[in-house]
């Protein structure tokens, strides 16, 4: 019987992308918005926390679109994901929406996302948002599973562990020591020399 195929399952943001919401704070110097999944592991109370500052400071999905217009990917994430592309399978599976990933997409040479929808009013406000599916990134790589895949994932936020504990191989990435002191089951990649060469243990069975 042939070995089961691998499939790669990534977060986004702080493993290719910088973090959207701490460049929007630094942009528009609201040190509120730089709070991320490394600090806050209630993903529903951190999004309702920004969209309150968002509000109280009349900033729209426009002004943040305007911040993300300049940002670039990590440097070395595209060469990495071409590298990655070339050795397996893999998707990207996000927290973030497709409202703020899209303008991302070309830059790293259109992979494959899974992200979520913002709710935005008449005014461009963000009210809402819509999940795909709750704990949509742990049901993916189980879903993977099921399929006859063998999965690694990949992450750096609490919002990520679920999704490497369904994985048969789940790996930190840059995480911070926060992460790294609640999670010590998961090795921890410090650069992408060091998550590609997890990576092909991976891919080579080790």
């Amino acid at each position: 019987m042939s070995a089961a195929p691998p499939l790669l399952a990534f977060d986004l943001e702080g493993v290719f992308l910088p973090e959207i919401w701490i460049a929007v704070a630094d942009r528009t110097g609201l040190a509120e918005l730089r709070r991320t999944t490394r600090d806050e592991p209630d993903y529903d109370k951190l999004m309702r926390g920004r969209m309150d500052i968002l509000s109280r400071h009349g900033l729209t999905l426009a002004d943040i679109q305007q911040v993300i217009a300049d940002m670039t990917p990590l440097p070395g994430a595209v060469e990495f994901l071409a590298w990655m592309r070339q050795s397996a399978q893999m998707v990207i599976i996000t927290d973030s929406f497709y409202e703020f990933v899209a303008p991302f997409l070309p830059k790293l040479h259109w992979p494959t996302v899974f992200a979520h929808t913002l709710e935005v009013d008449a005014r461009g406000m963000l009210v809402g948002y819509q999940l795909r599916v709750s704990q949509g990134k742990r049901k993916a790589v189980e879903a993977f599973r099921a399929l006859g895949f063998r999965t690694a994932a990949v992450g750096d936020s609490y919002n990520d562990t679920a999704m490497l504990s369904a994985a048969d191989q789940g790996i930190l990435f840059r995480p911070p020591d926060n992460v790294i002191r609640d999670f010590p089951q998961f090795p921890v990649a410090r650069n992408y020399a060091d998550l590609r060469h997890t990576i092909e243990q991976f891919l080579a069975g080790e």
